[in-house]
């Protein structure tokens, strides 16, 4: 997700947002809280829902709404998004202040919702922390893995999100939901992805206590300050209730210390002073209390799922649906993750 730290495309009203609209919405839900016009600019980098940097002139605020010419379930989309984020403001988990929720596409053309501009920038790669140092960037992953353990240590019940999701059965159901899709992209011969998926299956564990899962938790979806503290989660659009492990499964799996090289993939593992994954895993098990003896097939999984999206990237590029610097490159890195799943299953 982009970050309300990147600087935006300076615009007065950028696709999918008219400040004059918005301007009207907010004078009616929130009055007096505009003291001027609006301006809009799309913060870039964005891997599915918009968001924008809205000021006027004094005050900023972010949007976020769902991707021009979506239309089909999208105000249940930024209602989740802007529940869990309200709903894990009074914890301890840094999440931005929400302002408002509309689900009325009259507005913008889509439902959408407003939240504060929190500071700090994202770390994407191992490169950007090398910047910082050694002490500096084990700060920041271990502030990383804090985070998660507070997260996973919210009682939902406690918070209001008793209904957020369906734990029981979790693990089957994301198993089952990848392989669909995994089957409507499949358009060449993919070496060990079918016996990857089969050992997911066979060797499945039984999930702990359930906790809010954040679903695509890592370095570069938080926004860290100067003092290489988290100051907000972002991009909660996966988010649901399920089996905690999953989130370190994925967070362990971006953090490996051998990065693929070439590849638009966030890896962080490299950068000096980076916690290694088994001292990041020993961590979170020392703080959550949770069970992690089989936190090898979650990160095994992690690379099951991140081969299928690589091959979805790949097979709409083949089709010409999918264009950027990279994507030409996208279906050689899925061997990569598929070897590495299994390599993790032989560890489990």
């Amino acid at each position: 997700m982009a970050d309300a730290s990147t600087e935006p495309q300076p615009s007065s009203s950028p696709p999918g947002l008219d400040p004059e609209h918005l301007r009207a919405h907010l004078d009616r839900e929130r009055p007096g809280l505009v003291s001027g016009p609006l301006s809009a600019s799309l913060i870039e980098g964005g891997r599915s829902n918009l968001t924008y940097r809205v000021t006027d002139g004094t005050e900023q605020w972010v949007v976020r709404r769902p991707p021009l010419g979506h239309v089909l379930a999208t105000a249940h989309d930024m209602a989740r998004e802007h529940r869990v984020i309200t709903a894990l403001g009074p914890t301890a988990v840094p999440v931005p202040g929400t302002v408002l929720l509309c689900e009325d596409p009259a507005v913008l053309g889509a439902p959408f919702y407003v939240m504060d501009l929190m500071p700090g920038v994202p770390y994407r790669d191992a490169a950007q922390l090398a910047a910082l140092g050694p002490g500096r960037t084990r700060a920041v992953v271990t502030d990383l893995l804090d985070t998660l353990v507070a997260l996973h240590g919210v009682e939902p019940g406690g918070v209001g999100l008793e209904d957020f999701g369906r734990p029981e059965g979790y693990l089957g159901r994301q198993l089952r939901r990848w392989e669909k899709q995994l089957a409507a992209s499949r358009s060449r011969d993919l070496p060990g992805i079918d016996r990857l998926r089969e050992e997911l299956a066979r060797r499945m564990p039984v999930s702990g206590p359930p906790a809010v899962v954040h679903g695509d938790y890592r370095l570069d979806n938080v926004l860290v300050d100067e003092r290489d503290r988290i100051t907000a989660v972002l991009d909660w659009e996966m988010s649901t209730l399920g089996d905690p492990l999953t989130d370190l499964g994925l967070l362990a799996m971006y953090c490996q210390r051998d990065p693929v090289p070439n590849t638009p993939v966030s890896s962080t593992g490299a950068a000096p002073g980076h916690p290694s994954t088994a001292e990041l895993i020993e961590r979170y098990a020392a703080g959550s209390g949770r069970d992690v003896s089989r936190v090898h097939w979650y990160t095994a999984f992690a690379s099951f799922k991140l081969a299928v999206i690589l091959e979805g990237i790949h097979y709409r590029f083949t089709l010409g649906h999918t264009l950027g610097a990279g994507f030409d490159r996208i279906g050689e890195l899925v061997p990569t993750f598929i070897t590495q799943g299994l390599t993790h299953l032989r560890e489990d």
